[in-house]
């Protein structure tokens, strides 16, 4: 790697800013979103964007003098108890450790938030309107704060502790947070100056929060025949094909879409009276759960979340400009069609 480091942003830098869009607490339970390979001291020369870290983004990372990958996919899905390089998974951390490439996942919490989230750019790229979180996630705490003061910097404090900050650029903001940090957020608003009883408590554990949850859904412009909606999908979407349950003979205007495996969505999907459910990774005996009440359009795990690659790369080109972030030109998806 030629190009000189810019020693003032590290790879925590990069992490914090991520965070603040999607925080990791917000990940699922099953998932491993964070810094997978890498020492988070480490100055930035240039980061790969991806939705797979893989043995030939490594290369790619080289080839441009980048030694930071940020991939939606988490490499490492459970625990690895020896690494020999039998598989692919194997091969890529060893590869990253001895050429010091670090890599960092933002998988599940970017889901489920919808500002700059995965569903809003399928959403914005199918031209939907009106569009809204499909399934709400429930707020363990929520509190209304008055932050006009360098908002910038309370927000990277807030956030270290796990804090979603949701709100415009200055005035009045949302704080959302697990109830076991109560005390310490309660310390951090005083320490910014920020009197406790300006503090508005909406603490309400069934309470759900409006931009946070699973899936999405919105309005065509103006609704479409069927077939012709699908042929849009798969134009704008770039699927090799769409795998899909019977056509209903109804126009298709309120859709709902879920990136990746979305298929648990589907009743809510039907009980917000969606014309269509675009998602992917659909087995055969679940496409009856349409019911004829419902179109089931699978169009591909790699093809819903393929724009991710480029929303990275805007949220950190946008952010950090003394280094250069690309998207990656490897193609990743292991699915071919013919």
């Amino acid at each position: 790697m030629n190009q000189m480091i810019d020693t003032m942003v590290t790879i925590q830098h990069v992490i914090s800013h991520l965070e603040a869009i999607a925080p990791r607490q917000y990940q699922e339970s099953y998932d491993n979103a964070g810094l997978i390979v890498g020492d988070p001291s480490q100055p930035v020369t240039g980061i790969i964007t991806c939705l797979d870290s893989t043995e030939d983004v490594i290369d790619e990372a080289l080839q441009r003098g980048c030694n930071l990958i940020v991939a939606h996919h988490p490499i490492i899905f459970k625990g690895l108890k020896t690494l020999t390089g039998k598989n692919y998974v194997e091969r890529t951390i060893i590869k990253a450790i001895q050429k010091g490439v670090a890599i960092y996942a933002i998988h599940t919490n970017l889901d489920n938030v919808l500002h700059r989230g995965v569903n809003q750019r399928i959403g914005h790229m199918l031209g939907l309107q009106a569009v809204r979180v499909l399934a709400p996630k429930k707020a363990n705490v929520q509190w209304l704060v008055m932050l006009t003061r360098d908002l910038e910097n309370a927000r990277k404090k807030l956030t270290s502790l796990g804090v979603h900050v949701l709100g415009g650029d200055s005035g009045t903001v949302h704080l959302i947070f697990p109830k076991g940090e109560k005390a310490k957020v309660q310390a951090l608003l005083s320490e910014l100056g920020v009197p406790f009883d300006q503090v508005v408590s909406m603490a309400d554990p069934q309470q759900t929060v409006a931009d946070l949850g699973s899936g999405l859904i919105g309005e065509l412009p103006e609704a479409m025949e069927e077939e012709a909606f699908l042929d849009y999908v798969k134009l704008r979407m770039k699927a090799g094909c769409i795998r899909h349950t019977a056509l209903r003979q109804k126009k298709i205007r309120r859709v709902a879409l879920c990136g990746g495996a979305g298929g648990f969505l589907l009743p809510i999907a039907k009980a917000n009276g969606a014309d269509i459910f675009v998602t992917a990774d659909y087995k055969y005996h679940e496409f009856f759960d349409a019911d004829d009440k419902i179109i089931i359009a699978d169009i591909g795990h790699f093809e819903s979340e393929q724009y991710t690659i480029d929303m990275l790369q805007e949220i950190l080109s946008e952010k950090f400009s003394s280094f250069a972030t690309y998207c990656t030109s490897v193609r990743t998806n292991p699915v071919f069609y013919r």
